[in-house]
């Protein structure tokens, strides 16, 4: 049986190296919003065959825009904590255990039927 939840509360998410994010529920309007964002519609659409890895990255940092609301452990090169915005997203979603973590526990999770507990 496939267990749903209409709660629409944020969660605490722990990646790697010690950063947790606290993510809203990523929703089907969230996924098909960031597949059609412009960013992405340029890389599917500049070459007849787009490299999966750059949408999949392009993908992932738009929804971690849309999904991630807080965080900890994140900071800049001296150490002091940065806001959440676009440009910091994009950074640590450019270091790959980070982006590995965020596709895992936020993308895959929200994507996969649990086949212990939901089916």
């Amino acid at each position: 049986m496939l267990r749903l939840s209409l709660s629409t509360e944020p969660r605490w998410i722990g990646l790697a190296g010690g950063a947790r994010v606290r993510v809203r529920p990523l929703s089907s309007a969230m996924m098909l919003a960031a597949r059609n964002d412009p960013r992405v519609q340029d890389l599917v659409q500049a070459e007849e065959h787009p490299d999966e890895d750059a949408v999949a990255l392009a993908v992932a940092k738009i929804l971690a825009g849309l999904v991630i609301e807080a965080w900890e452990g994140v900071g800049d090169e001296t150490g002091a904590p940065v806001p959440v915005t676009q440009d910091w997203i994009d950074a640590l979603l450019d270091l790959w255990p980070m982006f590995e973590a965020f596709q895992e526990k936020v993308v895959a999770g929200a994507m996969l039927v649990d086949a212990e507990k939901n089916v």
